[in-house]
């Protein structure tokens, strides 16, 4: 159990809820997964197809624990990142060699982080623990047992592709289930700025995580102006490129999760959770689904009204009304009885 003082005084939050810093998107499609009856308990029978033990030995065979006497440092971090968040079981966390800087939190019944040296290597103490209480964020928020289900996904679709018209349906839920990864990666982001409380480090690890570790040649100011580039691209045609760039990604683009982590402690957010006001596991059963599938929508409008892509600017009506038709067909889920989960 959590029971360590961090090294330096930050905030605690007892009893948050995951709710709190996930971003709306993210949330409302948790907190629907949540409301079905009997979802995780067939997710959990899914994820038997994957060996959750024979991957965990595989790490416990062929990298580092670390713990008291080995990364002790980082070890700290998880420690102060689940102190801090409050989360009921400090996870494992293990340093494989590889030079590529990555992180990722795997499992479903005791998840576990890893970190690749090469991430070890490229970042510094502040900014490493904002990446170890990013994926701490993950655990909280549950996002390792939901994302196997694009593991499933992903296999079934190899299985499928002989079939006529098979793989393109699986490949189609994919796109959704890596849109809701993107936004899954924002929370987390929000989940390190609130373990850490450093938001310059955030954004250095952001910017390292782009450019590599000579942070002396970089510029915040321009990494924002880089962002805001982007954002703007030339024309129709850059915008439905940037588009179908994304399909298939997992992770949004490192100036995008930049601005956004930038926006959120700026915006009120942070700061109101900072202040003691923020949503608490014990009322996580009373979530309404029809309110978050609201809140996720107002966020997709309001990150379009942010924007000056041009290509949203011309899809933006059917956007809408998709997302219109979506309020509408989800806020009819909710628990029987549950009157705030319908529509007056």
């Amino acid at each position: 159990m959590t029971s360590n003082t961090p090294d330096r005084s930050r905030t605690r939050f007892p009893g948050i809820s995951s709710r709190a810093y996930e971003h709306p998107a993210d949330r409302s499609a948790l907190v629907a997964l949540r409301s079905l009856s009997g979802f995780d308990t067939v997710l959990k029978r899914l994820a038997g197809l994957f060996s959750e033990r024979a991957i965990r030995l595989m790490f416990l065979g062929g990298s580092v624990r670390a713990g008291e006497t080995q990364f002790r440092n980082i070890n700290d971090m998880v420690r102060d990142s689940a102190y801090i968040l409050d989360l009921p079981e400090v996870p494992e966390l293990y340093v494989v060699q590889d030079p590529v800087p990555n992180a990722m939190a795997i499992g479903t019944d005791h998840p576990f982080i890893v970190l690749n040296t090469g991430l070890v290597d490229l970042l510094d103490d502040e900014e490493l623990r904002f990446v170890v209480a990013h994926e701490v964020g993950h655990v909280l928020s549950g996002h390792a047992v939901y994302r196997t289900m694009a593991l499933i996904l992903t296999s079934l679709g190899a299985r499928l592709a002989w079939l006529p018209f098979g793989n393109i349906a699986i490949s189609a839920i994919l796109m959704g289930l890596n849109e809701w990864q993107r936004k899954s990666e924002l929370s987390a982001d929000r989940a390190g700025l609130l373990a850490g409380q450093d938001v310059e480090a955030g954004k250095r690890a952001l910017m390292k995580m782009a450019g590599g570790g000579k942070l002396t040649e970089m510029d915040a100011e321009a990494f924002r102006e880089q962002a805001r580039e982007y954002d703007e691209a030339g024309d129709v045609r850059d915008g439905l490129l940037k588009f179908l760039n994304l399909l298939t990604r997992s992770h949004p683009y490192a100036v995008v999760r930049f601005v956004e982590l930038d926006h959120w402690a700026t915006d009120g957010g942070y700061q109101r959770i900072l202040a003691g006001d923020y949503e608490r596991r014990d009322d996580d059963s009373g979530a309404s689904v029809s309110d978050e599938i609201k809140n996720a929508a107002k966020a997709y409008r309001d990150s379009w009204n942010r924007s000056s892509d041009p290509f949203i600017g011309v899809v933006k009506g059917a956007a809408e009304g998709a997302v219109n038709v979506g309020e509408k067909i989800f806020s009819r889920f909710g628990r029987p009885g549950d009157d705030r989960n319908r529509d007056a």
